[in-house]
């Protein structure tokens, strides 16, 4: 759908729902006040009728935006259990964070618009500058809403897309945009959106605990086509489902940017060992590509991570075929998926789906992304027993490329350092467990903490009047205690996992070795020799390759006879919705389209 993208019935009947609420509330608060404004009542303070309306809308509008800004932080909260026990993961969950603060920034704008045009007609333009001591502060509101503005504008796809850390930087301003929101409308009122930011605080301290430490970067496979798979080590206690993301951080390029991308292992076919894939395709990515590929690049490279975040489980056994729809660096979240699937029919002995992955490149050099459905260490002889079938299509070239023009991929192996740490589940493997610990044992001590205030300190001072104590140290007293709470319970949860951890983890071993030329899985580019490995040829025997044509998906589509046959895409937006709009035609019953969610 125009405007809201891939929506399934159900999303789509929620935000129907919700927007139908926001109207009814709003309708319901003017059906109530309106009638009370006559000339008689706007008499007695010299204002007009239309005057009068014009600030009780404007009041109403704030309120019924305070509605969006009680959900706005929960599709954020990427580690919490809230989002897996309604089956979402934080990737999926963003679009329902974009869509609430759409909603919530048009709402406060025309509160703060209805206003500033109220005074102006009052004569009243004096009032921006107010900062009620017990009262509402309306400087502090339109500081939140100037906040607010310059994170919203900075959030529509021309300007994120060519300028994102302008994006990254600018979002940032929630913070911002938070405290003087508590300031504007004061403590009491602001607890209507507590429950879902006190999640995000805890999540986002846990993030920040986890991304202090470096981790283990042990390879880095580079590709000819700017793209480069990063393996890290990993603790076996750390288990992902497959299209789980994780968020990377190289200090050596940038501090501050964090950037999401698909996790490409398994963690039960590769038990200590994490990848995930980037495309050279931003200043970020791009810097990092000729870090690695130069050939005088260092031999180790320092880098934090955060993660990773997924689906609680998935259903791709349910299938009795899978189609796998990528468009150039949308491969990524496949290769973990087939990976899976390798695993699962070696060691579980059981019938897995077939699968057809239809590739779409530009040019050839994208065609060695296909390497990467192996794992760097091989894989069982199983993958030939996987019944995968590939189709790729090459768009811009009408004939391969010439052998001597062909760029080898390498594998290039980073030394340790003994402040290297592997990856592991920040809260331990129980990590609901903990997750609960910290929220309600933190929010009881922020509410003992709160009650030892207001009887100790506030009432001695307000006797209850709430006409003597400054609303704004009110407010900055509750933030604090909120922010300590949060910070004590979660640093002891963090540090109590991490001593256990440590104690299994295995010590790290010096890997420092020559780097060789090629990687032994490269079998597309190495086509016209022996294959060194089962799995190897199997994979080069099922691949059909198309130069100069584009997948009729239709066809592809309705040819499948397969009772259940689901299907994924990950690629560009236009793609996307091609495969959802033949999915969603009704044209053919065995189609099932599976949301997942992708990074890259």
């Amino acid at each position: 759908m125009k405007g809201l993208g891939i929506v399934s019935r159900i999303e789509l009947g929620f935000f129907v729902m919700f927007i139908a609420l926001l109207v009814w509330t709003f309708a319901s608060y003017l059906h109530i006040i309106f009638p009370t404004i006559t000339p008689k009542s706007v008499a007695k303070s010299g204002e007009k009728i239309w005057e009068a309306k014009l600030e009780d809308s404007a009041l109403r509008l704030g309120l019924v935006g305070n509605i969006g800004l009680t959900f706005l932080f929960v599709p954020v909260t990427r580690g919490s259990s809230v989002l897996q026990v309604f089956g979402l993961t934080s990737e999926a969950s963003v679009k329902y964070h974009i869509w609430l603060g759409h909603i919530v920034m048009t709402l406060f704008s025309a509160h703060g618009i209805c206003y500033i045009v109220y005074w102006a007609a009052t004569h009243q333009l004096s009032e921006m500058l107010k900062w009620a001591k017990t009262d509402i502060s309306n400087l502090a509101g339109e500081l939140s809403l100037l906040s607010g503005f310059v994170l919203w504008i900075a959030t529509f796809p021309r300007i994120r897309r060519k300028m994102f850390e302008l994006f990254f930087y600018t979002h940032h301003f929630y913070i911002l945009f938070v405290v003087f929101f508590v300031f504007h409308v004061g403590v009491s009122y602001a607890g209507i959106m507590l429950p879902g930011f006190y999640l995000f605080m805890v999540d986002r301290y846990l993030r920040f605990l986890q991304s202090r430490s470096n981790v283990r970067l042990v390879s880095a496979r580079v590709l000819p086509c700017e793209t480069l798979e990063l393996n890290f080590s990993k603790s076996k206690g750390l288990s992902y489902t497959p299209t789980s993301i994780m968020f990377v951080n190289v200090p050596s390029i940038s501090k501050l940017q964090w950037h999401p991308f698909t996790i490409t292992s398994s963690s039960n076919l590769e038990p200590e060992k994490l990848s995930v894939v980037i495309k050279g395709e931003g200043s970020w990515s791009k810097k990092l590509y000729q870090m690695i590929s130069s050939p005088n690049s260092a031999d180790r490279l320092g880098v934090s991570v955060e993660g990773p975040y997924g689906p609680a489980s998935t259903h791709f056994l349910r299938h009795d075929l899978l189609v796998m729809v990528s468009g150039g660096s949308g491969i990524t979240p496949f290769i973990s998926i087939i990976r899976e699937l390798i695993h699962t029919s070696e060691s579980q002995k059981c019938k897995t789906p077939e699968i057809l992955l239809i590739s779409v490149f530009k040019n050839s050099q994208d065609l060695t992304m296909l390497d990467l459905l192996l794992p760097i260490s091989g894989a069982p002889s199983e993958t030939c027993k996987l019944g995968l079938q590939i189709e790729a299509f090459v768009t811009r070239e009408k004939q391969p490329t010439p052998a001597e023009d062909k760029k080898n991929l390498r594998t290039i192996w980073f030394k340790p350092d003994p402040s290297d740490e592997p990856i592991t589940p920040v809260l331990g493997q129980n990590n609901w467990l903990w997750l609960g610990a910290i929220i309600s044992s933190s929010f009881i001590i922020f509410l003992i903490s709160l009650g030892v205030l207001n009887r100790y300190y506030i009432y001695p001072v307000d006797k209850n009047t709430n006409e003597i104590f400054s609303y704004p140290t009110k407010a900055v007293l509750n933030m604090l205690i909120i922010c300590i709470s949060v910070v004590i319970t979660s640093s002891a949860a963090f540090v109590w996992n991490k001593r256990h951890s440590g104690t299994d983890a295995k010590q790290i071993q010096n890997m420092e070795g020559a780097t060789p030329m090629t990687s032994p899985n490269s079998w597309f580019y190495n086509a016209d020799r022996e294959m060194e490995s089962l799995p190897q040829q199997s994979l080069f025997q099922s691949t059909n390759l198309h130069f100069g044509e584009r997948p009729d998906l239709k066809r592809i589509f309705f040819e499948r006879k397969e009772s259940s046959v689901g299907v994924l895409v990950c690629g560009p937006k236009k793609m996307r919705h091609e495969v959802a709009n033949i999915c969603s035609s009704g044209l053919a019953s065995n189609l099932h389209f599976e949301s997942i969610s992708f990074s890259w």
